[in-house]
């Protein structure tokens, strides 16, 4: 039995040994008796878990070693914070907090851009145990008024303004139409005032965040239970009832704790660059927890892949600043590859000291797989996880026995996960079979335990399915080597006269096209066969080909590959794909145009120009 066949039957044939041999990786107040009981991880375990981040390092001798650095190709400013110097600056905001009231268990919404601000925001409300909301810079005021209202927080902590590369971005507006629309009504506003764009502030309700800070006293940290909420995250393209995913303080801090090493292979010193936004999970997880649980220097990265200011951005930062672990999603490098085809913007910069390249968020297509991989010569490794579950699920865990690559799989899963794929009835599916990918009972340490202030929906969500299963949501399925491959949302698979087909696996043989640069395949309703498969093509840089050509060559490549039984026979070539700003194409979005029926623009839209173009694009199709 291999290395990490071991680690990974042990874990599922042993999860309390297993993780609480994990948990002596964090420090506790009280050491937890009991590793799991009564449905909760460490339920008599207590422990801080900003301490865990901060504290100890400095304790431990790492104070002078940077923490966080803050690179930001929009201002032109680079900032690097060590381990002592952001304790001193969560310390002191956390103390802020306490001074407006905060305490253990009350909720903070925050709602800024890719600042240290943001990081030390998290900190200190992890630091005093009150739950942090973080809602993604620049959402529309409608959905930020949404999150208030569910959240009910005492404070909001905000900022005057982000930036994009060609815009800025007025927040103080935004706040203040969303606190208009919202119930209810936070004490205080604190804004750190950028000096791109200074923001008005309203009388008795607004602070300015530095005076705030500067008149703080030092907080301790708050000893909290380990089942005691850390933060609330609402899943992206929320309407209605918002969906806030709960993580706990105990779990959450053991399961991120062992996947820097175990997953990633990162040590302590190292520099870990998660190239996302702290709105998002990968943000929370991967920029703030997991690199500072682990001693590592993480680095908080203000700009785009690309014009920010030309497709060698994320290069220079892995050169700059000896970034051995970069994480990131597919969309960005397909979004450096349609700009910079024969990587040449790469080859400027001296990437020797990175080691992986973590790639999720969206599907890997096999093109870019090898592209990154023939560019960089590195493992790049495909891992697959969810704002629910907070760490991945699948990965080739690099930090226990790197396995063989299949491109197009996110190789096996993680030690803690006993993944399934079920059919209809419930009942395993046989290898190659596509069904539900389902993860059996009990979900491990740092998965959410419910939805915040709704029990019911987490189990109607989740749970009631496939009793004893997680649902993921995901169609895919397994290899006989136990390979899992993730073909999209079970909502992505069309049904074409009576054949059920995977959007995923035609996005996968569009994208092998030498000229395509991405792609996305939809299900378009048609009277004859139900519906009918439709791929939109963004085409390479100086790919200058008749689109007419490109779409018979498309039909012929999937005919080929998949089979006369798909019917794929139309693509139309856009200029880019819609997408919310973590990089998750809206295919529904597109579904309801296609179809003809009416569509929202989504307040996550990165690019609101991108759906008129698809609905341009489609006329008389």
């Amino acid at each position: 039995m291999s290395g990490f066949d071991e680690v990974y039957r042990r874990s599922i044939e042993q999860p309390e040994q297993f993780w609480g041999e994990a948990a002596r990786g964090i420090d506790w107040d009280v050491a937890p008796a009991t590793v799991y009981g009564e449905g909760r991880w460490f339920p008599d375990g207590r422990l801080n878990t900003c301490h865990n981040a901060l504290d100890r390092h400095v304790e431990r001798g790492r104070g002078d070693q940077p923490a966080l650095i803050h690179d930001s190709p929009v201002t032109g400013v680079t900032r690097v914070h060590t381990y002592a110097e952001l304790l001193d600056e969560v310390a002191r905001t956390a103390g802020m907090l306490r001074g407006l009231g905060v305490t253990a268990g009350d909720t903070v919404v925050i709602y800024m851009p890719m600042v240290p601000e943001a990081v030390v925001a998290m900190l200190a409300c992890a630091r005093l145990g009150a739950v942090h909301s973080v809602v993604f810079g620049g959402f529309a005021a409608r959905e930020l008024a949404v999150r208030i209202d569910h959240a009910r927080p005492k404070v909001v902590l905000s900022a005057s303004c982000g930036i994009e590369p060609a815009r800025v971005v007025a927040y103080k507006p935004l706040l203040d139409d969303a606190l208009e629309q919202a119930e209810h009504r936070p004490g205080r506003c604190v804004i750190l005032q950028r000096p791109q764009c200074e923001a008005e502030l309203r009388e008795g309700r607004d602070l300015d965040w530095a005076q705030a800070v500067r008149g703080a006293e030092p907080a301790p940290c708050v000893s909290v239970a380990a089942t005691d909420p850390l933060y609330v995250l609402y899943t992206s393209g929320t309407t209605g009832s918002p969906k806030g995913v709960v993580r706990d303080n105990g779990g959450h801090a053991v399961a991120l704790h062992w996947s820097m090493s175990h997953v990633y292979g990162a040590a302590p010193g190292e520099v870990y660059w998660a190239a996302s936004d702290v709105g998002w999970v990968v943000g929370h997880s991967y920029i703030v927890y997991a690199p500072l649980l682990a001693g590592c220097t993480t680095v908080l990265y203000e700009g785009k892949p690309v014009g920010t200011p030309d497709p060698g951005a994320f290069w220079r930062v892995v050169a700059t600043h000896g970034v051995r672990t970069l994480f990131t999603a597919p969309t960005a490098i397909r979004a450096i590859k349609k700009e910079d085809p024969s990587g040449n913007f790469a080859k400027k910069w001296d990437l020797s000291g990175l080691r992986y390249l973590f790639l999720a968020g969206e599907r890997l297509d096999p093109d870019t797989y090898h592209w990154a991989r023939d560019l960089l010569g590195i493992p790049v490794i495909d891992h697959w996880w969810q704002t629910e579950t907070g760490w991945p699920i699948a990965a080739n865990c690099v930090g226990i026995e790197p396995l063989p690559v299949k491109p197009g799989s996110p190789t096996r899963p993680v030690p803690g996960w006993d993944v399934h794929v079920l059919d209809g009835d419930g009942n395993d599916c046989p290898p190659g079979v596509e069904g539900a990918v389902t993860v059996k009972l009990p979900l491990p340490p740092g998965a959410l335990p419910t939805l915040y202030r709704d029990e019911a929906r987490f189990h109607r969500s989740y749970l009631e399915r496939h009793p004893g299963h997680y649902l993921t949501g995901d169609g895919g399925h397994l290899d006989a080597d136990g390979y899992l491959y993730v073909m999209g949302r079970i909502d992505d698979v069309i049904n074409v006269a009576g054949h059920r087909l995977s959007t995923g696996a035609m996005e996968e043989v569009i994208a092998s096209h030498p000229d395509v640069a991405e792609c996305a395949v939809i299900g378009a309703a048609d009277e004859l066969k139900g519906q009918l498969p439709m791929g939109f093509v963004v085409l390479k840089a100086g790919a200058e080909r008749d689109p007419e050509e490109i779409e018979r060559e498309l039909a012929a490549l999937v005919r080929e590959r998949i089979g006369p039984v798909a019917a794929f026979r139309r693509s139309v070539v856009v200029s880019r794909l819609p997408k919310t700003r973590s990089g998750k194409i809206l295919r529904a979005t597109m579904r309801n145009i296609a179809d003809g029926h009416p569509y929202d623009v989504p307040s996550t839209i990165e690019d609101p120009a991108a759906l008129p173009e698809i609905a341009q694009a489609l006329k008389g199709t």
